[in-house]
């Protein structure tokens, strides 16, 4: 049996995990054709969870480029993530080459490779991942791109210094201060913002179970905020979970709907009636900023 042409497979996928985003998704298409994804999960087999979740292991390259979720740990739920909802979140972070981008969540660092494509040779991508055995791969297998940094702690510690794109790769109850500190004005914050289930025991507790994407740009008066596609991800840990009071509120909030109608990101608590979620130092407003 002849071996699969995996530039050629590598090329398909890249149409077909970008398709959505449309014509404007030249650069990221291109990402992904060059970044060979096998690299970045371990030695073979694979687990592989499908549409359904059930795992299948593979030593087939071939199905890596398939939009399917390949399991990184097991014990912690941690996953490489969908390739296609990756290409929309990258299509909405909007990186433009020579811009540094702050990843968090590196994860085993392949769509922190894909952003330094992005980026290109005079850009700057700072990675941060919490998981000790994590951040050593990505360290490893993201040495061919020079421009690219890895950092083993917890991503609420950085950037220190500006930065035009910071990509958040697990889901959060609340945007970190050193990310608003250091946007730059201009720059954008893709995060998955949402919460558990208040109720969820065991593992369950470290997913999301009601969350979508918030689009955060910064501007010279404040930060506009925009909703975008529905998500589930692996839920954080430390200040970005925020407290349980923030939680649950997050939760009601994305019941009771209304999240076209949030405009602006404040640091304060704003009003009960002006607001779709408030917290002490974080809020969500309907106003534009």
């Amino acid at each position: 049996m002849s071996k699969p042409d995996i530039a050629a497979l590598r090329r398909h996928y890249a149409d077909r995990m970008t398709a959505p985003v449309g014509p404007e998704a030249a650069a990221i298409r291109a990402a992904f054709a060059r970044v060979p994804r096998e690299d970045f999960l371990g030695p073979p087999p694979w687990e592989l969870l499908g549409g359904g979740f059930a795992p299948a292991e593979t030593s087939d390259v071939a199905e890596l480029y398939q939009d399917v979720l390949v399991v990184l740990s097991a014990a912690k739920g941690i996953n490489n993530g969908s390739p296609s909802l990756h290409a929309h979140m990258l299509h909405l972070l909007g990186t433009l080459p020579g811009e540094h981008v702050l990843h968090v969540g590196a994860g085993g660092g392949y769509y922190t490779a894909i952003v330094a494509e992005l980026v290109g040779a005079s850009g700057r991508v700072t990675a941060v991942e919490f998981d000790a055995a994590l951040a050593a791969q990505a360290r490893a297998n993201l040495r061919a791109w020079p421009q690219v940094t890895v950092h083993l702690g917890d991503g609420a510690a950085y950037p220190t210094e500006d930065v035009q794109r910071i990509y958040v790769s697990f889901g959060l109850a609340r945007p970190a201060d050193a990310w608003l500190d250091h946007l730059a004005v201009g720059g954008v914050l893709l995060v998955p913002l949402g919460a558990p289930h208040p109720e969820q025991t065991g593992a369950r507790r470290h997913a999301t179970d009601r969350a979508a994407l918030l689009r955060v740009a910064r501007t010279a008066t404040g930060y506009a905020a925009r909703f975008h596609t529905a998500v589930s991800f692996v839920f954080a840990a430390g200040p970005t979970a925020g407290d349980a009071a923030l939680r649950t509120a997050l939760w009601r909030a994305f019941g009771r709907g209304g999240l076209d109608r949030v405009h602006s990101l404040h640091r304060t608590m704003l009003p009960e009636g002006v607001s779709w979620v408030r917290s002490e130092g974080f809020s969500l407003g309907f106003a534009p900023p």
